[in-house]
């Protein structure tokens, strides 16, 4: 039976923002899952499309965990009454033992964390970090070969399918 309201239930269309460069930047060890705290206007602002993530990096000080460097353009209608900074710190909500983690894998050298992407998770807005380490220039080489090769693979497969 169809959605009432014409809108797919699908993963691709919860997603917010997402941190391309990271993904090319680093190899992912691992992943963990974070809640934000916002304020009003930012939850309308990511409703509407205006966040980005790049050049974001995550700090862990003091047992918490904070998201530095985000972008939320606040909307003009949004944010009438109060003065809105578009890249304040926020807060990122996980557990202890994930936030020890975190702060253990990211004191060791060439090791760091980075939000990956944005997104909803029912009404919520999600965050997902990872634990990262920096990619050598030859493995970023092999990214940008890998994805040549595939976008030639499936224009190959586009013209046999036509033919």
């Amino acid at each position: 039976m169809a959605n009432k309201k014409g809108k797919s239930k699908g993963p691709g269309n919860n997603v917010i923002a997402q941190n391309k460069k990271a993904r090319f930047e680093y190899h992912i060890d691992e992943t963990f899952e974070a809640g934000l705290v916002l304020a009003g206007w930012e939850v309308k602002s990511l409703r509407a499309g205006k966040g980005q993530l790049t050049d974001t990096y995550i700090l862990v000080k003091n047992g918490e965990a904070w998201l530095l460097g985000s972008h939320i353009m606040p909307l003009n209608t949004a944010s009438t009454h109060e003065v809105a900074d578009p890249t304040r710190t926020r807060k990122l909500l996980l557990h202890r033992k994930e936030i020890a983690k975190i702060f253990s894998r990211s004191q060791e050298k060439g090791h760091t964390c980075v939000p990956l992407k944005l997104y909803w998770k029912n009404n919520r807005v999600k965050c997902e970090l990872a634990l990262v380490t920096g990619k050598k220039l030859h493995d970023k080489r092999a990214t940008e070969k890998d994805r040549d090769w595939q976008r030639q693979k499936s224009r190959i497969m586009r013209e046999q399918t036509k033919a």
